[in-house]
């Protein structure tokens, strides 16, 4: 499930949060690496039909390389904000990284990727926020990269689906985040659907063991 800890000590038997530092240490089970697919959208956020299936792998070749980049160094160039948010959801491809879909429309699922994606905006302190991030107690991070306007991080975890809802889910994870970072989530990005914006990041992070599949 790629957590850091044993199953006694999973996120998912943890229903208060502010008992979690009292919870026992125990070692990391074995993980099993998987690739997990979910659809790629092209470019405006009005196309709502998936130009095909791809997985966390394919996103970071895809944020990495310099596809995206003079759209990002453009976006991140301007000073009007609604125009800045016309032209992101214009010229930027996305992703819903918790499933495939037929369209995106969380009616429409086909099958969830056992994936979900916190979006972080407006940081302070992005170098530090990513670190901590990184070296997350109870979540494995898949996929951790800026955002396109570049005040913020996108954070691509793994969760277990048939604990509960995606909904549920994104939920008890916002109540994580704020207590552990002291920073809220949107409540409001909780659908399955929600898309994501794919920026140029020449530095995000990927889980190593991906790459060697």
């Amino acid at each position: 499930m790629f957590l850091h800890i044993g199953e006694e000590r999973s996120f998912y038997s943890v229903r208060k949060y502010a008992q979690l530092k009292d919870l026992p240490t125990e070692e990391p089970q074995e993980e099993t690496i998987s690739i997990r697919p979910f659809s790629f959208f092209r470019a405006p956020i009005q196309n709502l039909k998936p130009c095909r299936t791809a997985n966390v792998v394919d996103i970071y070749k895809y944020i990495t390389s310099d596809y995206a980049r003079e759209r990002t160094e453009r976006l991140r160039a301007m000073t009007d904000k609604k125009a800045a948010k016309r032209f992101k959801s214009t010229a930027f491809d996305y992703a819903t990284f918790s499933g495939t879909f037929a369209t995106r429309n969380d009616r429409d699922l086909v099958a969830h990727s056992g994936l979900i994606c916190i979006d972080f905006d407006h940081v302070t302190d992005l170098e530090g926020l990513f670190q901590r991030l990184l070296q997350d107690e109870y979540f494995e991070t898949q996929l951790l990269f800026r955002s396109p306007s570049g005040d913020g991080l996108k954070w691509v975890i793994p969760i277990d689906i048939t604990e509960g809802s995606h909904k549920s889910f994104y939920e008890s994870i916002a109540a994580y985040v704020a207590y552990t970072y002291r920073i809220d989530v949107d409540i409001n990005c909780s659908n399955v659907s929600r898309a994501c914006y794919l920026p140029f990041d020449p530095d995000a992070y990927i889980y190593p063991k991906l790459l060697e599949k």
